[in-house]
């Protein structure tokens, strides 16, 4: 259980439901479960790099179009598969961004 009540399970698949902004929240409410706090940080910095990848891709012609198209789908897939392994206990770290998660929480 965590400080909100939930299984740990349940509230780190919300971390990711709205991306930085349920993350944040969850970040901040949560005292007790570092699962969930690992996944409310992956959750921030995963939403956060492709929010900003698309605002640079935009400001590329063509090909940083074409490479914003194929973005939503990617990010798509990495929202689903974070939810899963979130929804199965797993502490999946995604390459790079999973070890600053662990880092800064």
């Amino acid at each position: 259980m965590t400080s909100l009540g939930l299984e740990e399970n349940h509230e780190a698949v919300l971390a990711y439901l709205l991306g930085f902004v349920s993350g944040g929240i969850l970040l901040v409410i949560e005292k007790e479960s570092s699962f969930v706090k690992f996944h409310a940080m992956q959750s921030i910095i995963v939403s956060a790099a492709i929010f900003v990848l698309s605002i640079v891709l935009a400001f590329i012609p063509i090909i940083g179009w074409l490479l914003g198209l194929l973005l939503m789908p990617a990010s798509l897939i990495i929202w689903f598969f974070c939810m899963f392994k979130a929804y199965k206990g797993e502490m999946y770290k995604l390459p790079v961004i999973g070890d600053m998660a662990e880092k800064y929480m």
